[in-house]
């Protein structure tokens, strides 16, 4: 059985049939058959039905945002965002998909050669509990509109909103199977990636799960797409418009209570603005409420289980052994449910938990730098590259910098690193490979064939 409990109390929400091997194959069997007619229809068809997509999602929106905050504690004014952005994307892919994809000419000896895109077939995405629509649409509206199928296995905790993302397909019109679930354990996604129908892979998650996706599917020449973890670092110039950039800092390192992994984590700051940084840091994070996720007031809700919670604290409180000093927050709330508090870490340095691991919830890693060749030595010191963001005054230094020195997928100036479907979004070392969303997401999951004729 897969359990979906609420962070909240530790209650349980539901219980849910875990498919068997037959069960398995079956439904595959039915994405392929309705994929292989999928691929023939024209873009006009597909961006009829994902525009329909994107109205069942706002129709359905305060529902189906409660059932987020429900099963993994996200605050409901960012449930109903995540919502909201997930029929942005539908619409942006059922405009854009046809320009993406069309022909494009090469000039070559041959009477006509081109570069054609065309679809590999069905697509499986493993996906994370954080986002548990976004992440699902990101990949899910370019992946149909390029003509494939989806299979979708996703966190266990949030198989409710599996259920109601399938059912949203459905409501929208979408051929029946073409989009389904797979109601399965994460242990057993290795076995599925065998099935002959399964032409590409998709994963957001952890390190270790990407790795062994990545061996799987690589032992079968199947393509992957990974977005991984990150500890994204922030840094603050001597010339930074340091009252916005706290706001943005402390926005970035609590979006989702903190459970992002392109959330803001290390804060690089340098030693002329170290001090006032941290005591301005420290006021707006003290400010934040902790809360009720279904408050419309509540900033912070609970991490999405005790475990995870758990193994937060281990890396606070192993990072205030090595010398790291705790400015706030840093203890386990005496609360029933999963709860942890806005917590600010100063003076942290290598071989620290906080420096070193991805730090996934409401913790802010402070660190000083002498100046900015320092600040970027200390924001490329990690084995992540997923983003990254400077603060500066003058705008083509944080250009220079964001283009050229930092090593990460998405680097921004003056604001929160986040993803934008019209921008492509991933990143290198331990934060994966390949890209979605923009043009560029599309195309990963086609085949980019050339057409020579003469």
């Amino acid at each position: 059985m897969l359990t979906s409990i609420n962070p909240v109390n530790g209650q349980i929400i539901a219980e849910y049939h875990e498919h068997n091997p037959e069960e398995i194959n079956a439904i595959i069997d039915q994405t392929a058959l309705a994929q292989n007619n999928w691929a023939k229809t024209d873009f006009s068809e597909r961006a009829g039905r994902m525009k329909a997509l994107a109205g069942i999602l706002r129709e359905r929106l305060e529902i189906n945002a409660r059932l987020i905050s429900l099963e993994m504690g996200k605050p409901i004014v960012q449930s109903r965002a995540e919502i909201e952005k997930c029929a942005g994307v539908c619409e942006y892919y059922a405009k854009h998909a046809t320009g993406f994809l069309a022909n494009e000419p090469v000039p070559t000896a041959a009477t006509q050669s081109y570069i054609a895109y065309r679809p590999l077939g069905v697509v499986l995405a493993v996906m994370p509990w954080n986002f548990p629509f976004w992440q699902v649409f990101r990949f899910a509206a370019p992946a149909l509109m390029a003509g494939n199928g989806a299979l979708l296995k996703h966190a266990s905790n949030v198989t409710g909103s599996a259920l109601a993302i399938e059912s949203a397909f459905e409501m929208a019109g979408f051929p029946a199977n073409l989009f389904s679930i797979l109601k399965v354990p994460g242990h057993k996604t290795g076995e599925i990636i065998g099935n002959q129908h399964i032409k590409a892979i998709t994963l957001t998650g952890s390190v270790g799960a990407g790795r062994a996706i990545a061996s799987r599917a690589g032992s079968m020449l199947k393509k992957t797409v990974l977005e991984l973890g990150g500890s994204d670092p922030y840094i603050i110039l001597e010339d930074a418009h340091l009252e916005q950039a706290v706001q943005v800092c402390v926005s970035s390192r609590l979006i989702n209570s903190g459970q992002s992994c392109i959330a803001a984590k290390r804060f690089v700051v340098v030693r002329s603005l170290r001090k006032e940084f941290e005591k301005q840091f420290v006021q707006v994070m003290r400010e934040k409420i902790m809360g009720d996720p279904m408050n419309e007031d509540t900033d912070i809700g609970p991490q999405a289980s005790v475990a995870l919670r758990d193994e937060l604290h281990r890396q606070v409180t192993t990072s205030v052994k090595k010398g790291t000093r705790c400015l706030l927050g840093g203890r386990i709330p005496d609360r029933e449910g999963a709860w942890y508090p806005p917590t600010v870490l100063s003076g942290v340095k290598p071989g620290m938990p906080a420096y070193e691991e991805e730090i996934f919830g409401p913790v802010a890693s402070i660190i000083e730098a002498a100046g900015e060749a320092e600040a970027i030595r200390i924001a490329n010191d990690t084995v992540f590259g997923l983003g990254a963001a400077v603060f500066t005054s003058h705008e083509d230094r944080g250009r220079h910098i964001a283009e050229t020195a930092l090593h990460a997928g998405s680097c921004f100036v003056n604001d929160s690193v986040r993803s934008d479907p019209r921008l492509p979004f991933g990143g290198i070392g331990d934060s994966g490979y390949g890209r979605e969303l923009s043009y560029i997401g599309i195309r990963e999951f086609t085949n980019i064939k050339t057409v020579y004729v003469k």
